[in-house]
Formats: C-alpha cells, sequence, structure tokens
C-alpha cells in the first residue's frame, strides 16, 4: 500500500495505491500546540440536525468535511475540496490536527485492485484581513469548490431566484390535484410582475392514480396558471417486485433492522441503476422542469445524518460493485441524476451530501425538516441550517433551508419572520400554504418576500451566529434586523 501527500499550488493532494489491501480508512496527523481557548465549527455530512454550532474545543468531535477556528479575533480554516473520493472529517485538539478519509465500500475496505486513487485535495484558508468568521467561511467554501461553476439558467429558467410553493407542510402527504392547483393560483397572485416566474412543487402522495390520474396534464395545468411545475422524487425506492440481485443488502441499516423493509436499489448493478434512474426521467417526461429527489443518503448508507458520528455507514456490508468507495458511488450516481433530468431542468437534492453534490444540483435541502404544526422544529432545525450553511450559498448551489409552512397550528407572527429571513438570505424559498390561512396580510408579506427573493440585492447574513444556534441578529450591510424565535413559553426542552 502507498499513500501520498503532494503539495500543490497551497493543495495537499491525497493519492491511495492500495493493491491487494481492502482499505477501510486513512487517519492524518498534524501535530502542533493549539490554544484551548479556541471555538471551534464543523459542517454535516448531509443535511443538519440542528446541531451546528461554534462550540468550544473538543477533542473526540467530529468535523465533517471542512473546519473553521476561532480566537476571538482571527478565523482560520480547513478543508477538503468538493468531490472527494472519500467521506473526510476533522478532529482539533489542543495538540494537533486530525483528518480522517473513510475509504469504504459499504461498511466493508475498498477493493481498489490496481487503480490509483486521488482520495481528497486539502485546502486551507488564513484570516482575511477586514472579514468576520462568516466571510471567512464564504471564501473557504469558495476554496474548496474550485472547479465547481455554477450556472446562470437552466433552459428558459433564471437560478437567480428559486420561489414558490411546495404542498408537503399541510398534506404531508394527503394532497390532491384540486389543492395543488389552488397553491399554483396563490402563487400567481402573489409573484412580483416583471421577475422570473415562481414553481409549485408537488410532494410525495401522487403516486396514487386514483387522486393523481394523470400527471402529465397536472404539469399542464400549473403551466397555464403561469407557474412552473416541479415534483418531488424518491428515485432509489424500489417496490416489492424488484429483483433481489438489484437491492442493497439489509445488513446496511445495523441495529435498525426494522428499516430493512425498504427496499432500495443498488445503483452499482446497471439494470438497478437504470430502473432509478427512469424515475427521473418519467418526472421529466410528464413535464416537470423542477425535479427535488430524495432519500438518497438513508438509502445507500443506511444512516441518517445526526446517526453517523465518525462512520457514514455501519461495517459489515458491500455494493454489488466493490472496487469504489462509497463517495466515489455516490457521486457518479448524482452525476447520472444530473445527467437523467437534462441540463435545461432544475435539479434540487435533499438528503444529498452537499460535498459531493456541488456543482451538480442547482439547490439543496441543507436542513432536517421544519414543521407545519410544531414550530419548535421550524426554529431548531431551519434557522440553525439557514444560519450555519449559508456560506455555502451561490458556491456549492442554492441553499435551501426549508420551506415556511403557513398553517392554523404555527402562529402568523413566527411564520412571517421565518418568512422574512429566508427571503432577505436570497435562499430558496417555498411556502407550504394550507387552505384558509392565506388572508390579506399573508398575501401582502408573501409578496413583498417573493419581490425581496426576486430582486436579488445585497444578502443578510448572521451577525451572532457564534453566540447562538438560533441567530436572531442579522444584516446586510449597515443595516440590522433582530428576530424572536421564541414562543411566550421559551424553547421546548422536548424532542420536536
Amino acid at each position: 500500500m502507498d499513500l501520498t501527500y503532494n503539495v500543490e499550488q497551497g493543495r495537499g493532494v491525497l493519492t491511495l495505491d492500495a493493491q491487494g489491501v481492502r482499505l477501510r480508512r486513512v487517519h492524518l496527523r498534524w501535530n502542533g500546540t493549539i490554544s484551548e481557548r479556541l471555538t471551534v465549527l464543523g459542517d454535516a455530512w448531509e443535511r443538519s440536525y440542528g446541531d451546528l454550532a461554534w462550540l468550544p474545543m473538543q477533542a473526540e468531535r467530529v468535523l465533517p468535511w471542512y473546519c473553521l477556528v476561532q480566537d476571538g479575533a482571527e478565523t482560520h480554516g480547513f478543508g477538503v475540496e468538493t468531490g472527494a473520493s472519500a467521506f473526510a472529517f476533522w478532529q482539533v485538539d489542543t495538540n494537533g490536527i486530525s483528518l480522517w478519509l473513510d475509504t469504504r465500500n459499504g461498511g466493508n475496505g475498498v477493493a481498489l485492485k490496481a487503480r490509483s486513487l486521488v482520495l481528497a485535495t486539502v485546502v486551507t484558508m488564513q484570516s482575511l484581513p477586514g472579514a468576520n468568521a462568516h466571510q471567512t467561511a464564504q471564501a473557504l467554501c469558495r476554496r474548496m469548490a474550485p472547479k465547481v461553476v455554477l450556472p446562470k439558467k437552466r433552459g428558459k429558467y433564471s437560478l437567480g431566484a428559486l420561489y414558490g410553493s411546495n404542498d408537503w407542510y399541510y398534506a404531508y402527504g394527503k394532497n390532491s390535484p384540486e389543492g395543488i392547483l389552488r397553491d399554483a393560483e396563490v402563487i400567481r397572485e402573489v409573484a412580483p410582475s416583471g421577475a422570473a416566474r415562481p414553481f409549485t412543487v408537488i410532494d410525495d402522495g401522487y403516486q396514487d392514480p386514483k387522486r393523481f390520474p394523470g400527471m402529465q396534464r397536472l404539469a399542464e395545468d400549473i403551466r397555464r396558471r403561469e407557474v412552473n411545475p416541479g415534483i418531488w422524487v424518491r428515485p432509489l425506492r424500489a417496490p416489492s417486485t424488484a429483483a433481489s440481485s438489484w437491492l442493497l443488502p439489509g445488513s446496511r441499516f445495523g441495529r435498525h433492522q426494522e428499516r430493512a423493509k425498504e427496499l432500495a436499489y443498488d445503483p452499482t448493478v446497471p439494470d438497478a441503476r437504470r430502473a432509478a434512474l427512469d424515475v427521473v426521467r418519467e418526472a421529466g417526461a410528464w413535464g416537470y422542469d423542477l425535479i427535488k429527489h430524495d432519500f438518497t443518503t438513508y438509502e445507500l448508507l443506511g444512516q441518517w445524518g445526526n446517526e453517523m458520528g465518525p462512520s457514514p455507514t455501519v461495517d459489515g456490508w458491500s455494493f454489488h460493485d466493490e472496487t469504489k468507495t462509497n463517495a466515489e458511488i455516490i457521486r457518479e450516481f448524482y452525476r447520472d441524476i444530473r445527467t437523467a433530468a437534462g441540463e435545461d431542468r432544475i435539479v434540487i437534492g435533499c438528503n444529498t451530501v452537499g460535498h459531493l453534490s456541488a456543482g451538480l444540483f442547482d439547490a439543496q435541502r441543507t436542513g432536517d425538516d421544519v414543521s407545519g404544526r410544531t414550530w419548535e422544529r421550524t426554529r431548531r432545525m431551519g434557522v440553525n441550517t439557514l444560519a450555519f450553511r449559508l456560506p455555502q450559498h451561490g458556491i456549492f448551489f442554492a441553499i435551501d433551508a426549508d420551506c415556511i409552512p403557513i398553517t392554523k397550528d404555527i402562529p402568523w407572527n413566527l411564520t412571517e419572520q421565518w418568512l422574512r429571513v429566508v427571503a432577505a438570505t436570497g435562499s430558496v424559498l417555498l411556502i407550504s400554504p394550507e387552505p384558509g390561512t392565506v388572508g390579506p396580510e399573508q398575501k401582502r408579506a408573501i409578496r413583498e418576500a417573493f419581490a425581496q427573493c426576486a430582486a436579488q440585492q445585497t444578502h443578510s447574513e448572521p451577525a451572532d451566529w457564534q453566540a447562538s444556534r438560533t441567530p436572531t441578529d442579522w444584516t446586510s450591510g449597515s443595516d440590522h434586523k433582530r428576530y424572536d424565535w421564541l414562543t411566550e413559553e421559551g424553547a421546548s426542552p422536548f424532542p420536536a
């Protein structure tokens, strides 16, 4: 086995040759004295789960993909370039810095055979004169994405502003064509004139042919309302009739064997890969020009991001093709999704690995679900991911911190604040409007938010993100805006 680390133009290129060795992980260590007074921030494997934060140094803390350290005056960062061939995480302690590279195939070591593989390229970022921590984080993201060039358009659609509706947070899978067309009419009424058209995205639930007898006709009906049609898909979900040789093993779920009944295609099996990609192609053939795909990380690796810790999947299983790392398999599947969707359609990833999807997908859901029923989930998940993954916005992809549920269960004064802060960042803005909740006051606020999103003016950023997981002070230039995310009862101490 041979591992080389070559520094080229300030970037450290790690290359592995491991013929005859099934390597599972690589651990690199840079020893040196580091102040214990630093605060530290990392990223997340896929979506965040309300857990991103600047925290005091914790030696065992797993910091996926990249890391920023702050001493009160200066901010420094280090990470690996996007599109890596291994899952990478960092650790920081008073004696040095560690980088771990997970080279497994499934839960076993990869069989590279005679292939030489560039595992990752390490980059660093020194504190920039006059830059705050958020701006340094943005600069690090740019440095990690030297090959990413985000298009300004997909076909006839501008990518400068993505806004509209999604039915999930009021329908929760019990949607209907009538409800979706109602959403489209609401969106058209409040959309700014002369700006890019909004989207109405159909979420899960449309698979029932009794409720949805004609998906192509529904796309046409949305378009007749001067709104662009979008749709949610779950490409790796396999039917019970699928050949067992096409499926991923249930052992990838480890102790969660109750999940094994959720069958999923193994994309390293050619026929299974075609079946998965046919789901994406079908959505395009129906006429949907925004395709949001979901569940791929969970189905490929058997864990949610907040279960992974230092190990994105459990030990003891393999993909059908054992010669590629998990990161390679995922990146190739993402590339195929992009191809299947076509270059003229917008693709949004959900439950996807941002460091592997950068430059392929136009937008990415960066946090766990908000809620149309419980405000605490929106406060924890939505505000946190908006603040802490905002440095990736417009560099890796457009970030989507999730929808703005407008429902009877959530007080409007809280919903309106969530609507306004998302609009102020220029990130993806999709409302989820329950019937009977959108009156004149709501329409006025949505109209203003959509206009702000479409204008693409100076974007807001969190000023107090180093002191709070759910920042309340947001700035745009010299303008400060404060938000109050708490109810009169305060935050719930219970799981949300």
